[in-house]
């Protein structure tokens, strides 16, 4: 049974991997810091598989414990979360988000070459393509420049995964750049926990129609789109772990092209911010109270993906759809506030 690493595995992506991976047959070894996460997630992931993967509460920036744990466990393949993500955050925190999304990175790739490690999946994010020139957005859009610290650690950490492999035959890569991932397990075991005010959209909808928060602002009603709000392309995060697992199944098959590669992984589609409200709406069949205000400075007007590659090379499609995935999100929010 091959062995695989999941840096952030206690948190709101990597879980749900984790949970795939099981499924599919592989054994996980969690590494998490719980900087963003809890403990309990573990019982959790344990409750759906039944199935407890090892645990190491290691934080990534600690050169020295990461040797050390290469040292001492024989790793097949790893997937890459740990990482800071919120993009306001990181404007007020630069220094933070590069220590904790470059160091972390570079420190896991020097023990995979020096073990000989081959296989590395890397969790980035369409934000690398900023206000991409056309819709939808094929991986070969023009990476922009970022439009935030946490938009530029993606990009980086690309670059440093793409430069090492250029150097390193034996390592084989694949960069995953998620859109909007949402919604929560089915079992509603595990979901979107978010610290403090959420910085997505989904849960911020999910909370004002438990009635945690007051009001959803929607900022903007303005921009060149059918309804003048923002669109985005939001996926389900069960389709997104499922897309882990195709993605390191591809590196061990040696069915990948180059030893680097890259997938945007989304639904194909766009949804804008009141399409969501009134997927939540309908599912729900509660009304929810939002009020328009200003744009927010760095939102960008559209972002949806153009899948023909991760569909027809990488072998994996989207399968639920937003109102699916948004009733997912809201048996969770009521499951956690009960």
């Amino acid at each position: 049974m091959k062995k695989i690493l999941v840096t952030g595995g206690l948190g709101f992506i990597g879980s749900h991997t984790v949970v795939e991976l099981q499924q599919a047959g592989y054994e996980v070894v969690i590494i998490d810091n719980l900087y963003n996460s809890k403990i309990e997630v573990l019982d959790s992931i344990t409750s759906i598989t039944s199935i407890k993967p090892s645990y190491f509460n290691i934080d990534l920036r600690n050169k020295i414990a990461v040797e050390d744990f290469f040292k001492n466990n024989k790793i097949d393949g790893i997937i890459h979360f740990a990482a800071s993500k919120a993009v306001g955050e990181s404007v007020n925190n630069p220094l933070l988000y590069y220590e904790n999304n470059i160091s972390t990175l570079v420190y896991l790739l020097q023990e995979m070459k020096k073990h000989k490690l081959s296989n590395f999946i890397f969790s980035s994010s369409c934000t690398v393509y900023g206000q991409a020139d056309k819709m939808p957005i094929t991986e070969d859009a023009p990476v922009k420049v970022a439009e935030s610290p946490y938009g530029n650690t993606k990009q980086m950490g690309e670059e440093i995964i793409a430069d090492t492999c250029k150097v390193t035959p034996s390592l084989n890569a694949i960069a995953l750049r998620y859109f909007n991932p949402m919604g929560a397990h089915p079992s509603g075991e595990i979901g979107e926990l978010p610290k403090g005010v959420p910085q997505n959209l989904v849960p911020f909808i999910t909370q004002t129609g438990i009635g945690l928060r007051k009001e959803l602002s929607v900022f903007g009603d303005d921009y060149p789109t059918p309804d003048g709000t923002c669109i985005r392309d939001y996926i389900y995060v069960v389709d997104l772990a499922k897309a882990h697992v195709v993605a390191l199944e591809r590196l061990f098959q040696g069915k990948n092209e180059k030893n680097y590669e890259v997938f945007n992984v989304g639904t194909g589609t766009g949804s804008s911010v009141l399409e969501a409200i009134h997927s939540f709406e309908k599912v729900s069949g509660r009304k929810l109270n939002y009020k328009i205000v200003d744009r927010r400075p760095g939102d960008i007007t559209s972002a949806y993906a153009d899948t023909t590659k991760a569909n027809t090379v990488l072998g994996w499609k989207a399968e639920y759809t937003l109102d699916e995935a948004m009733n997912y999100a809201w048996i969770w929010e009521r499951k956690i506030r009960d």
